[in-house]
């Protein structure tokens, strides 16, 4: 497996893979802003405006592959704020549901944190679904539960269901240094 980060070509150009793994994902139950059912076509329209999102410098993405085929992707949203270059949000870690279990996820979101603090970032968050499989994969990864909202977003079955934001610090802020010995 290959974890490579893209720009916008590469969004474009993996359109079809990716349109593949969102409309899995949400056939598979996963809540991450869509209702079933998502056409591939509705899917690729939004990865296109991602790949828009990407060449503004807003968005970082990261697609995971098996050969040419798309398995898995994870994002992150940068901020536009002066006050807040330090931290970014955690997004759309989708796994093909074929190929979960293999470690594609843990692999992906240890991709993500590992660029962050590369880039100056110190703080990650996140929301997922309450009671979701992604929990355990954000816990046993060292994030932190916040807490959580109750009737947050619709599933993909449109039923309103809560969701828990996590966060992680990663990297060395800003001014923190080693204390010399």
């Amino acid at each position: 497996m290959n974890v490579d980060r893209v720009d916008e070509h590469g969004v474009t150009a993996l359109l079809d893979g990716l349109a593949g793994l969102l409309a899995d994902t949400v056939a598979g139950g996963a809540s991450v802003g869509f209702l079933a059912p998502l056409t591939h076509a509705e899917a690729a329209h939004w990865w296109r405006g991602r790949a828009a999102a990407v060449a503004a410098g807003q968005l970082a993405v990261w697609v995971a592959r098996e050969g040419e085929r798309v398995t898995g992707t994870v994002s992150l949203a940068l901020p536009d704020k002066p006050n807040s270059r330090h931290r970014a949000e955690l997004v759309k870690l989708m796994v093909s549901r074929s190929v979960r279990g293999r470690g594609v996820g843990r692999r992906l979101l240890a991709t993500a944190e590992e660029a962050a603090a590369a880039a100056g970032i110190t703080l990650l968050h996140l929301d997922t679904e309450t009671g979701s499989p992604a929990e355990h994969l954000y816990r046993s990864a060292g994030w932190t539960r916040a807490g959580t909202i109750p009737d947050y977003a619709a599933d993909p079955g449109g039923e309103l269901r809560p969701t828990t934001l996590y966060f992680k610090q990663v990297g060395q802020r800003v001014g923190a240094h080693a204390a010399a010995g």
